[in-house]
């Protein structure tokens, strides 16, 4: 079992919470090994006139470590400063000249409180400034990652000219292109939210008690039956070359949301050259707006197991020349138990999806327990663009596409409304799953149902350098995405365009999001093989 090195209490001027801020080095941390990180009482003010920590000059590493982080020495031009195992209490990563937090290894704040939040009383609030840069020791043989546990927080708020990175090693050694990926784990948070698979049987789907292992990490848990449950803030953030593939069908995304409620706030999060899916939702009540996907090597956004949430502004712009056979720009799963409850619902507003591969067959896979509603989107495809899949049969219809039914929660067939479909050789493609085949004249039949739907767009009337609408996008009657917001709710907003963006004026996904062969974002945006000084 690994040593689990918890952080201790200080109190200091003006706040009882603890940060982790200027200190002496190494010779004030726990070495490793140690059960407890002891923090030294604070010195003396200075006399006469008090002086900080000296700063060094932009570019260069810090003098020395934050208390309660190790010392690693010097990687690139930043002091290496490693976290401990485990975060408990109030922890703050303060943005400090010259230095990057480590991640070596699993990192958890927090213990798993349970699904009912009592089970641990060693929770955590990890709260990271603006302009951090934390990165993974990738010269271990660990599977590096964070995960923010049930019944803890992370707040990381960065800014538009501050995002907060979490990044590999090489990117700060100057050792990363715009073809590598895979370096490192990625970012995990698991709630208390509803979720369909639990792994104990004769468990009800949402019941308190339902719960399972967050892929990749062996024994992480989520789930429960809180749907307002709160994970933190995750806003303004960067996640670049992680995904992790530790067997087949066990791996880890670049940001992972296990059984996440309603009471986080997701916003403003850039993916890079994820080698696995760029962000997957496994169950849970999160909702998300201004998410960049560049370069995932399988899905851009992966949603799974009855979640139930809201999704406006997305740009997917899949790894190019890609050779896997399942990527896809957003795939929609079950987990072949299609009428498990919760039944996903998936809502999706302003979404642009670039899917440049070739060796998958289709940039959109909708399948399994799933409702699905996308509104005012592009998608340009150099294959077809729609593949509804449904392994189960009812009374009445094909899992997928069968009329509603509320006893099963089930809203109906797939709804595309002022989507314009820029795909290659057809509108759709047909997958055969126990015998069962929806048509593509079923699925384009569902395409015809909706209002305002381009089924016949071409690449070059799509989108133009890169992800901006052309006029011809531009001309397409928007849908009201307001009008999906659930009573008394106000998620989704009304736009006067379809796709993420309204044009080239449009600076929403300028200057926190990084730029690479897979999108270029504008000169507000450095170079993803880069970092700030």
């Amino acid at each position: 079992m690994r040593n689990l090195k918890t952080f201790g209490h200080v109190l200091m001027a003006g706040t009882a919470a603890l940060a982790l801020s200027a200190c002496d080095g190494a010779s004030s941390v726990a070495s490793p090994g140690e059960g407890t990180v002891v923090i030294p009482a604070p010195a003396p003010a200075p006399t006469p006139t008090p002086t900080g920590t000296p700063t060094p000059a932009p570019g260069t590493p810090a003098a020395s470590c934050p208390t309660g982080t190790n010392d690693g020495g010097i990687v690139g031009n930043y002091r290496a400063c490693r976290l401990p195992a485990l975060l408990t209490g109030n922890v703050t990563l303060a943005r400090l000249a010259g230095v990057a937090y480590e991640i070596n290894g699993r990192v958890d704040v927090g213990v798993d409180a349970g699904g009912t939040g009592t089970g641990s009383t060693q929770t955590g609030i990890l709260t990271i400034q603006p302009g951090v840069v934390l990165y993974a020791n990738t010269t271990n043989t660990d599977n590096d990652f964070l995960i923010v546990n049930r019944g803890s927080r992370i707040a990381a708020e960065g800014t538009e000219t501050q995002p907060i990175i979490f990044t590999a090693q090489q990117n700060l050694t100057g050792g990363v292109t715009d073809e590598s990926q895979g370096l490192w784990g990625g970012v995990i948070l698991a709630g208390r939210a509803p979720i369909s698979n639990c792994n104990l049987a004769g468990v009800a789907g949402g019941a308190v008690n339902c719960e399972n292992v967050v892929e990749g990490t062996g024994n992480a848990l989520y789930g429960g039956a809180t749907p307002t449950d709160t994970s933190g803030t995750f806003r303004y953030v960067q996640i670049r070359y992680s995904g992790t593939i530790i067997s087949p069908n066990n791996e880890l995304q670049g940001l992972t949301l296990g059984g996440v409620g309603s009471g986080t706030t997701i916003d403003h999060v850039q993916v890079h050259n994820s080698s696995d899916d760029g962000i997957e939702v496994f169950g849970g009540r999160v909702n998300m707006r201004y998410l960049a996907i560049t370069g995932a090597d399988d899905d851009g956004l992966d949603t799974d197991v009855g979640w139930q949430g809201f999704v406006q502004f997305v740009i997917a712009a899949q790894k190019p020349n890609n050779t896997q056979t399942d990527n896809y720009s957003t795939e929609i799963d079950s987990n072949n138990a299609e009428d498990a409850l919760p039944r996903q619902n998936y809502r999706l507003a302003n979404f642009t999806f670039i899917d440049t591969s070739t060796a998958t067959n289709a940039a959109v896979r909708i399948r399994g327990g799933a409702d699905v509603t996308m509104v005012n989107g592009i998608i340009q495809s150099n294959t077809p663009c729609l593949n509804i899949v449904a392994g189960e049969t009812s009374a009445t219809d094909k899992s997928t596409i069968r009329p509603a039914n509320a006893a099963l929660q089930d809203n109906g067939p797939p709804v595309f409304n002022s989507v314009f479909f820029a795909c290659t050789g057809a509108l759709s493609t047909t997958t055969a799953v126990n015998g069962i085949t929806v048509t593509t004249a079923e699925q384009d039949a569902l395409v015809a149902a909706g209002s305002n739907n381009t089924p016949g767009g071409t690449a070059a009337n799509a989108l133009q350098n890169g992800y901006f609408p052309t006029a011809t996008t531009l001309a397409v009657t928007p849908f009201n995405a307001a009008t999906l917001n659930p009573s008394g709710t106000s998620f989704f907003v009304q736009t006067a365009f379809i796709g993420a963006v309204s044009g080239p004026n449009d600076t929403n996904f300028r200057g926190w999001t990084c730029n690479s062969n897979r999108a270029n974002f504008g000169t507000t945006s450095g170079a993803c093989t880069g970092l700030p000084s």
